[in-house]
C-alpha cells in the first residue's frame, strides 16, 4: 500500500490461477441459481392450478349415461325396467334426499341393479342463490339420507339445477365430494317428444355424459330409451362416472 496525500492506493497481485478459480466458482453458482429459479418457475402454475375445484363435464373412455331424479313417484320405475330388458348396469343416478326417504324400495332397486348412486343435494335448491352454510347443510343432509339407506360411499355431486359456481365447488370439494356436470343434454324433461329427445342424444361421442331425467316431468324418457341405447351401443360402451374418472383423462370447467 502507497499512501500519497489524502489518497490511498491499493496494490494487490493475484495469480492468473485463483482468478481463473475465483471465476469458476462464480460461474457455477450463477447457473445453480438459475436452474433453481427455472424450477420454481415451471413448478408455480401447476401447482396454483392443482388448488382449484373444477367441475367434471366430459371424459375420454366410454359414454356415461346419468339420470337425475329431483321428484315424482311415475317414471324412475318404468325406466329402470326398460335398463333391466336391455340388460344395462353401467349408468349413475343422482338422487335427491328428499326423494330417496320417500321412495326407498325404489332406491334399493337401483342399488340392487347395480347401478352407481350420487347426490342431487336435499331439497333441490340452486346452490347458487344459497349462503354457503345452507350448500353445505343441503348436501350434509342428503348425504345422511343416503347412508340411511345403506348407500356407502357417496362420491359423486350433481348440483341439483345444473347452476353451481366458485363457492359450490369449493364446499363440495372440501367434502371430498366431485361435482358432475354433463356435455350432452337430452332435454327430456321438455317432453318434445321421443324422436326429439333420440334425435338430441344421437350427437353423442366417446366421453360423453349424457343428461336424463327419471322425475315426473320427463315422461317420454322411458319411451325414448330403447333407441338411446342402441345409438350408444353403435358409439361406445357404457360406463359410470366413476369408471370414466378413474380409467383415462376427464375434461373439467373452471368457475373462475
Amino acid at each position: 500500500m502507497e499512501i500519497e496525500g489524502d489518497k490511498v492506493n491499493f496494490f494487490v497481485t493475484v495469480s492468473g490461477r485463483r482468478i481463473k478459480q475465483g471465476f469458476l466458482i462464480v460461474m457455477i453458482s450463477f447457473f445453480t441459481a438459475l436452474f433453481y429459479f427455472s424450477q420454481s418457475m415451471i413448478q408455480f402454475p401447476v401447482s396454483s392450478a392443482k388448488d382449484q375445484s373444477k367441475a367434471i363435464y366430459k371424459g375420454e373412455k366410454g359414454v356415461a349415461l346419468t339420470f337425475n331424479i329431483g321428484w315424482g313417484d311415475v317414471q324412475a320405475e318404468p325406466i329402470l325396467n326398460v335398463l333391466e330388458e336391455k340388460e344395462v348396469r353401467s349408468a349413475t343416478f343422482f338422487l335427491s334426499g328428499a326423494w330417496a326417504e320417500r321412495h326407498p324400495e325404489v332406491v334399493e332397486k337401483i342399488k340392487e341393479m347395480g347401478f352407481e348412486i350420487g347426490s342431487l343435494g336435499y331439497a333441490y335448491e340452486d346452490y347458487t342463490e344459497l349462503e354457503d352454510r345452507e350448500v353445505e347443510l343441503d348436501i350434509n343432509k342428503s348425504l345422511e339420507v343416503f347412508k340411511k339407506l345403506d348407500i356407502k360411499e357417496v362420491e359423486l355431486l350433481r348440483s341439483p339445477t345444473g347452476h353451481f359456481d366458485k363457492r359450490t365447488l369449493k364446499i363440495a370439494d372440501n367434502m371430498g365430494l366431485t361435482v358432475v356436470h354433463w356435455s350432452l343434454n337430452s332435454h327430456d324433461w321438455k317432453n318434445p317428444g321421443v324422436s326429439a329427445i333420440v334425435q338430441n342424444v344421437s350427437k353423442v361421442k366417446k366421453g360423453d355424459i349424457v343428461l336424463l331425467h327419471a322425475s315426473d316431468a320427463a315422461t317420454q324418457t322411458a319411451k325414448a330409451l330403447p333407441e338411446i341405447l342402441a345409438l350408444i351401443k353403435n358409439k361406445d360402451d357404457l360406463v359410470t362416472i366413476s369408471y370414466m374418472i378413474s380409467n383415462g383423462k376427464v375434461k373439467t370447467t373452471l368457475i373462475p
